[in-house]
């Protein structure tokens, strides 16, 4: 057993030997669990006056979210694939009908505020979580927007509704650790994502001192909750993701032990949090060593199995004193396949993901295989079109701040787009051109 592991991050998934037998075991994750909206999310209590929806059962849920893609390279660049086909040519202001002072204007906003970084990082946000939050900041006399910022959706959280159903505030705050304090806390007056002009209108109107105010591009969904359940979520609630994962880690251990995986244990996170919770175990170090001991016990259970000739499985493992534990559900794998053998399932597994990712596995050259079918240049190109035009309703969403922006400057004539990149044929001499989309709003 190896008592290895980061200082913020304990060893849940391993590659175990089986003693006295020439086969291993694979402990993987059940990635299921990163969703907890299955259970009622009740508003935790700052103080007195502050209190927020948590995200998730335990509010780390867009951390395991992106713990899970950074695990997966064919997901994780999916989705940078998908935000970079969002941010297209790059967030402009169109200016060309304007006059010279409003030009001028907007040169200076431009300067004293980096668009390329934010909208990058917003469509990141939106791709990755199905909302962003950005921050407009007002001059001090309140007739001006002079700064636009973007506040990373996963330290975002929201307050509580009111009776009415409307959201005041969004909190920033470093949510992956434990937040105990108001002055941890940044709280942000959210303007009504289903009227923000008039709202900021109605607030100034009432002279309020308030300079900052929040704005939440949110991707409308068939469920209505305080966060969006993105769109990929079934990758991890169905069983592609972990086949994935398995077949990485069976290969690994091929070429390091030539010992084929024989069991693929795979236990739900919850199942280490209550055993955890059950023995008052908070260390790390002891967190660490109980899971290497609970482990063991599974593994001299499957031995004593197999020596018996009288190998069980089911959907839950009963655990050394007796009790059925249904967080852990041990599979047999099929020892047969060896090598190169793996190679058309982790082909089947990378196209599920790319396929509920809507990215073509050939833009990102993610299918292995010496003997892989590749489309042209003429369907790539055709691909990448499809691509950017499914993006136009994200674009539609993410607007509405920079049309409020333009509207409250009284910059006329000037309107906000987004140019695709037309990827071009050889014979127009030229790589790619800017294609931009016509829009009579201002």
């Amino acid at each position: 057993m190896d008592f290895s592991f980061y200082p913020d991050d304990l060893n849940f998934s391993s590659v175990e030997q089986l003693p006295g037998l020439e086969a291993r075991a694979a402990f993987t994750v059940n990635s299921q669990s990163v969703f907890r909206e299955d259970t009622d999310i009740v508003p935790t209590l700052i103080d007195d006056k502050l209190s927020y929806i948590p995200w998730g059962g335990d509010n780390q849920m867009p951390f395991d979210i992106l713990d899970l893609i950074e695990k997966d390279e064919t997901l994780a660049t999916c989705q940078c694939f998908n935000a970079e086909v969002c941010y297209g040519a790059g967030l402009r202001y169109d200016t060309c009908i304007a006059s010279d002072a409003v030009k001028q204007e907007v040169e200076d906003f431009y300067l004293d505020n980096d668009l390329a970084a934010y909208f990058l990082g917003v469509s990141q946000d939106f791709k990755h979580f199905g909302f962003a939050v950005s921050v407009l900041i007002l001059n001090e006399d309140g007739t001006k927007i002079v700064r636009l910022l973007r506040k990373e959706a996963c330290y975002c959280r929201f307050a509580p509704a009111d009776t009415v159903g409307k959201i005041p505030s969004v909190l920033y705050a470093n949510w992956r650790k434990c937040v105990a304090s108001p002055s941890e806390i940044e709280v942000i007056d959210l303007l009504d994502p289903s009227a923000p002009w008039r709202d900021l209108q109605d607030k100034l109107a009432k002279r309020t001192r308030n300079r900052k105010f929040a704005i939440v591009s949110r991707i409308p969904t068939v469920d209505s909750t305080y966060y969006p359940i993105p769109y990929y979520a079934s990758l991890f609630r169905g069983k592609w993701y972990n086949i994935k994962q398995l077949i990485g880690i069976a290969k690994e251990a091929k070429l390091k032990n030539h010992a084929p995986i024989k069991y693929q244990i795979e236990i739900s996170a919850k199942y280490w949090e209550s055993i955890f919770r059950a023995e008052g175990i908070t260390d790390r170090r002891k967190q660490q060593e109980r899971i290497v001991r609970e482990k063991q016990s599974i593994l001299d259970f499957l031995t004593g199995a197999e020596n018996s000739g009288k190998a069980w499985f089911s959907t839950f493992y009963i655990t050394p004193d007796g009790k059925e534990q249904h967080d852990v559900v041990i599979n047999k794998i099929d020892a047969t396949k060896e090598g190169g053998d793996w190679e058309t399932d982790i082909q089947e597994a990378i196209n599920m993901i790319c396929f509920t990712m809507r990215v073509h596995s050939n833009l990102v050259g993610s299918v292995p295989g010496k003997a892989q079918t590749n489309n042209s240049g003429s369907d790539k190109r055709e691909l990448y079109t499809i691509a950017q035009a499914l993006q136009k309703p994200y674009h539609d969403l993410l607007f509405t701040v920079h049309r409020i922006i333009i509207k409250f400057n009284a910059w006329q004539g000037v309107t906000v787009d987004v140019p695709f990149i037309q990827l071009t044929t050889l014979d127009e001499h030229q790589d790619a051109k800017e294609v931009k989309v016509t829009s009579d709003k201002a």
